[in-house]
């Protein structure tokens, strides 16, 4: 037989392009069209449909940047169609490769119920079936001109990301606003040709299945009459039917899919507009569950259904009932889809207590599975949070991006921080936005690294970002591929049947312990510093409010803030999501981020406010004066004097006064009586001494507190990522502009000024600390530039521990391997901590997540020493062409001869300065524990309302722990809890206090009846 191959494949793309897919919609009348542009932000439903529109014609230009378009189509079903199925073809100017990143819009009836959402592969309203004729049909449409951020030629700067700055060019133009026959069989055959087709093309050319295929194809071609396409189609497709019941083999992959429509609550786009992107596809959602009794839906993020209940309760209503029907399923158990490197320890955990919670209240639902599909790395404490939620299992994707080494597993069991294992799953496919074609299931079989032991996997299905979510093609394809000879069989099913069935089959899968560390995106961890410090600022005034309202009331009988703190912790979780946090948003969200930071942080304020008020006494108490001060500590670990969670009358300074001397050869000396630094004349740290342990921390011919700035313009997605070549050239600051001795000698300050920016900082010791404090602050005025702050430490080690949430993690100091060079940039909390045996440094800083380590040849008697830098600023352009221009201030410190222990307690103090408030009486704390390895996280009123107090703490130092919990109140009972404050066991308390016995980074949550 000749090789005709390449002819009939050519002859398929042609006539399915140019013959069929027209004749899916053969006859078609204009609608009549008008339009009213909403002034401003969008309006409410009734208004918008109310409004007075103006005519427009197919082929007229609309929509500026950020407007909102309410459409008008209106017509008569013509007579001549009677018995056919009509829908109407809505175009609003749509690029078909750009789901989700456009125009969109949400189609209403006149009484203003949604129909569905209109999405560039998602054009089609339902009319009617088998109509008489003669029906009138009358639709609104709410258009949102979202301007298109991430363009063909991608990570250029654009003003389009923020509506300040964006212009007022109409960016749309109408296409197509029709009436229009759906034929369904020639539907039908456009979904059998491409299905074969794609399968045709995976295949290999020698295989028989490929040519069984082909000839079926030709016969079908040959079937069908090019000018009556609709009257032979079905006849073509009858040419098919035997190669589209060969049934799958025996050994063939498993795909689940899963509906899912993966939508960033910000991103290219504003909050706002993602309410609107919510409410467009869950519309769509809800309608294809009623058409297709198959078809299951997954959606994540509490946050998202919230959202929608509040601004769209007619779409809510929908969603409630698909929820109750089974079909529509909450999955993720997380109010966002959080980023999962930055948000503190009790974030993380709040988390889940709200998202779990929403859905239990809502739906009375337990979400058993994490989904975190597109967080840019996980953080090691995640699987013991995971189970302590009531989770068993998670599921990820990012993790195919990473760009060094591949992942060896796709389902596995992951070992977190403190060995609590959940079971996992990685999507072999290496996407979120699945459309079940023939080139994405073959990836996926011959990806998944399973083989052999596991015969499964899953498939996120749909459009996502706005984009529509599952179309009626892709559920056509699944159908189809059911069980078909060649492909994977594939059928839609709730996530929680995948990770049954998995678990079941591949119960002993391989551990991966410690973080998922993504080898791509580092740079999220610094860039948009302003709402990384908003964060970090936010989660400790949480914590403070609990802390202290919850004491007041204990102690005073004060009204504790439920709502409000609820309301708070949210809106504090919600700027967690993976595109906020990690600052890689456009302008507009990071601004709005920064006007609701500050007004969380005074709504805080107040609730601190006027609980230490209550605590500290209006008047002096009977053994202190009038007028006197009372200081408190939110720290888990005493200081000065002062308790931890309590509050003592303020005595006399400790420790000797810091005092400054000039240096031999410029510069100045600093010295406390425990440290003595040395800061040369160009303003740098070259000597800490350690006269405790008569030790030096800098490195021989170092520096400490070097100033360091890079080149930073990355190959692809500049707020995302930092490539390891920006450090093949660095310019050290060290021009110094003003060098001085400030505050009576207890520091100095240095002035630089570099490119067209300038930094003034203030190094200091204070009195009876052996700890070097830093306060930084930078007029930033430049553009694709990373700035550093260098410490050259003399000390030898291959490791180094970052702080996490509830612990810390070792990562290398070396590059033995590609896995531990590609942690050039990495995460740490309060603190990064590093080490010879009995003695070490830590580096604790109040608003910084990204740090670096190298090693290098020590100057003086051999060995290594070790550079930890801190990341403080990026600059690059886009999606936010002036990311953190202006003013930024930060605090960091140098502790010399400090073990983990006093790295923790350090990082603690920096980020929860003491209090002083006007009063005299001391305030006991609600609780105490006797061991500082055992840090308390948290201290509130249980969220039930009952006054029951909730403690929440972990082993902090990575070893085992005994210590004794004791309350300052009268105790009842005692419980151990999950996250949620739900009872799991019981402790007895004996005088008020109970004996605790913690594995190391073990998290326990107690929760204490009053008695």
């Amino acid at each position: 037989m000749h090789n005709d191959r390449t002819i009939t494949e050519a002859r398929l793309r042609r006539v399915l392009d140019e013959r069929i897919r027209p004749a899916v919609y053969p006859e078609s009348v204009p609608l009549d069209v008008s339009v009213w542009h909403a002034p401003g932000e969008p309006v409410p439903v009734e208004e918008g449909i109310a409004a007075e529109g103006a005519p427009i014609a197919v082929g007229a230009q609309w929509g500026p940047a950020w407007g909102t378009s309410w459409f008008t189509v209106s017509g008569t079903v013509p007579r001549a169609w009677a018995g056919r199925t009509v829908e109407a073809l809505l175009d609003l100017g749509f690029d078909e490769n750009m789901a989700g990143f456009q125009c969109e819009g949400l189609v209403y009836r006149p009484d203003g119920s949604p129909v569905k959402g209109l999405n560039p592969r998602n054009q089609w309203v339902r009319v009617g079936e088998k109509v008489t004729g003669g029906e009138r049909v009358l639709l609104h449409v709410e258009a949102a001109s979202n301007p298109v951020i991430l363009d063909y030629h991608p990570f250029r700067p654009t003003e389009l990301g923020d509506r300040e700055t964006a212009d007022a060019t109409p960016r749309y133009r109408l296409v197509r606003m029709d009436l229009a026959v759906f034929d369904r069989t020639v539907w039908e055959l456009v979904q059998d040709l491409e299905v074969l087709e794609q399968l045709m093309t995976e295949l290999p050319v020698d295989a028989p299945r490929r040519w069984e295929v082909l000839r079926a194809v030709e016969r079908a071609l040959d079937a069908l009459d090019l000018q009556d396409v609709g009257g032979t189609a079905d006849r073509a497709r009858g040419e098919l039917t035997g190669v589209l019941s060969a049934p799958a083999h025996a050994s063939a992959h498993r795909i689940s899919a899963v509906g899912h429509a993966h939508i960033d609550s910000a991103w290219l786009w504003p909050l706002r507009e993602t309410v609107r992107k919510v409410a467009r596809t869950t519309s769509n959602m809800t309608a294809l569950l009623e058409d297709e009794p198959e078809f299951v839906y997954a959606m994540s993020q509490a946050q998202q259904f919230a959202w929608i209940k509040e601004h769209r309760p007619e779409v809510y209503a929908r969603v409630k009932k698909a929820v109750a029907d089974g079909r529509f399923v909450p999955v993720g158990g997380m109010w966002v889809e959080s980023d999962t490197n930055m948000p503190g320890a009790e974030a993380l955990a709040r988390q889940f207590v709200h998202g779990k919670r929403f859905f239990l209240e809502e739906f009375g639902i337990e979400t058993e599975e994490v989904w975190l599909p597109d967080s840019f790395g996980y953080s090691a404490a995640l699987p013991q949070l995971v189970r302590l939620a009531g989770a068993k299992w998670f599921l990820t994707q990012k993790i195919s991006w990473s760009r060094t080494n591949k992942f060896p597993h796709h389902t596995f069991w992951w070992e977190g921080l403190d060995g609590t294992r959940v079971f996992t799953h990685f999507p072999p496919i290496d996407t979120y936005n699945a459309q079940l074609s023939g080139q994405e299931l073959a990836h996926a079989v011959r990806n998944f690294q399973e083989k052999g032991g596991a015969t499964r996997s899953l498939a996120p299905t749909g459009w996502g970002d706005g984009g529509g979510g599952t179309t009626r093609e892709m559920l056509a394809r699944a159908k189809r591929l059911a069980d078909l000879e060649g492909s994977a069989r594939v059928v839609f099913e709730k996530p929680s049947a995948f990770f049954e069935k998995a678990h079941a089959e591949y119960a002993h899968a391989p551990v991966w312990a410690g973080e998922l560390y993504l080898e791509l995106h580092r740079a999220t961890l610094t860039s948009q510093a302003r709402t990384k410090q908003g964060n970090r600022r936010s989660e400790h005034l949480l914590r403070e409010a609990e802390l202290w309202a919850a004491t007041a009331a204990v102690r005073a009988g004060a009204p504790y803030p439920y709502e409000r703190l609820d309301r708070l912790w949210k809106t504090v979780l919600l700027h967690q999501f993976h595109d906020i946090l990690p600052g890689t948003s456009i302008a507009w969200v990071h601004r709005e981020a920064a006007q609701t930071y500050a007004e969380v942080a005074a709504e805080l304020e107040t609730v601190i406010g006027g609980a230490l008020a209550a605590l500290a006494g209006a008047g002096p108490a009977e053994d202190g004066p009038a007028g006197s001060t009372v200081v408190f500590n939110a720290a888990p670990h005493g200081r000065g004097g002062v308790p931890a969670l309590g509050a003592v009358p303020a005595g006399p300074p400790a420790g000797v006064a810091p005092r400054t001397a000039e240096r031999e050869g410029g510069g100045y000396v600093l010295d406390n009586g425990l440290l003595r630094v040395g800061i040369d004349g160009r303003g740098l740290v070259v000597s800490v001494y350690d006269q405790v342990s008569g030790r030096e921390a800098v490195a021989p011919g170092g520096a400490a507190n070097l100033l360091q700035l890079h080149q930073d313009f990355p190959t692809m997605w500049d707020a995302w990522d930092v490539d390891h070549f920006y450090r093949n050239t660095v310019t050290d600051l060290t021009d110094v502009e003003r060098l001085e001795a400030v505050d009576g000698g207890a520091a100095v300050r240095v002035v630089r000024r570099f490119g067209a920016s300038r930094v003034e900082q203030r190094i200091g010791l204070p009195a009876g600390e052996r700890r070097l404090d830093i306060a930084t602050e930078v007029d930033w005025r430049e553009t694709e530039k990373f700035l550093k702050a260098a410490f050259a430490l003399d000390v030898h080690t291959d490791r180094v521990a970052a702080e996490t949430q509830f612990g810390h993690l070792y990562r290398p100091a070396h590059t033995n391997t590609s896995w531990d060079a590609a942690k050039f940039e990495a995460c740490a909390h309060r603190f990064v901590h590093l080490e010879e045996p009995g003695w070490g440094v830590a580096l604790v800083n109040d608003s910084t997540y990204g740090y670096d380590v190298t090693r290098a040849v020590r100057a003086e008697g051999g060995g290594t020493t070790t550079t930890v830098r801190l990341s403080l600023l990026r600059a690059p352009r886009f999606p936010d062409p002036r990311t953190d221009q202006g003013v930024h201030r930060f605090r960091y410190a140098l502790v010399p001869g400090a073990s983990v222990g006093d790295a923790v307690r350090e990082g603690f103090r920096i980020n929860l300065p003491e209090r002083r408030v006007s009063g005299s009486a001391g305030v006991e704390p609600l609780v105490s524990v006797d061991d500082d390895a055992v840090v308390v996280s948290a201290v509130k009123l249980a969220d039930d309302g009952s006054g029951d107090v909730v403690v929440r703490l972990y082993e902090s130092r990575g070893g085992r722990a005994r210590a004794r919990l004791a309350a300052g109140f009268a105790v009842g009972a005692v419980s151990v809890c999950d996250l949620l404050e739900r009872p799991t066991g019981s402790l007895a308390a004996e005088d008020g206090s109970v004996a605790l016995a913690l594995r190391p980074f073990e998290i326990v949550t107690l929760r204490l009846t009053r008695a």
